[in-house]
């Protein structure tokens, strides 16, 4: 097979990907899309390996064992991540990236939190 058939196909997963970022509100599918950039660059790092060890006799395989540490860096990418949306979402009540920008809490603004007291609301009304 030739080297040109993964590059193209991993282009066109990258591009996949970078749209979804750029285009999408919701930051599951953000994520989604991240992993869809990480799996081009996997693919690329395989072909690459697959084409350079056919012109070396010794190969390493180096580019597979960093597919492989660039999986666990994805798999860890998603757990943290999917756990912060998750917070946000239950704190917030949305997923919507530019709906969680407008909402951003200023320093010292505590007068909409569910924990403040009648008191410091009535304090921060006068």
């Amino acid at each position: 097979m030739h080297l040109a058939y993964p590059a193209v196909l991993a282009a066109l997963l990258f591009c996949t990907g970078l749209y979804g970022v750029l285009a999408r509100r919701n930051a599951i599918l953000v994520l989604m899309s991240v992993e869809l950039m990480l799996n081009a660059v996997n693919l690329n790092l395989v072909a690459f390996d697959v084409w350079l060890s056919r012109a070396a006799k010794d190969t390493l395989h180096s580019g597979q064992a960093l597919t492989l540490f660039t999986i666990a860096i994805a798999a860890a990418e998603i757990g943290i991540g999917l756990a912060i949306v998750l917070a946000v979402y239950r704190d917030r009540g949305t997923a919507d990236i530019d709906r969680l920008r407008d909402t951003a809490e200023t320093p010292g603004d505590d007068s909409d939190h569910p924990d403040a007291s009648g008191a410091e609301k009535a304090e921060a009304t006068a």
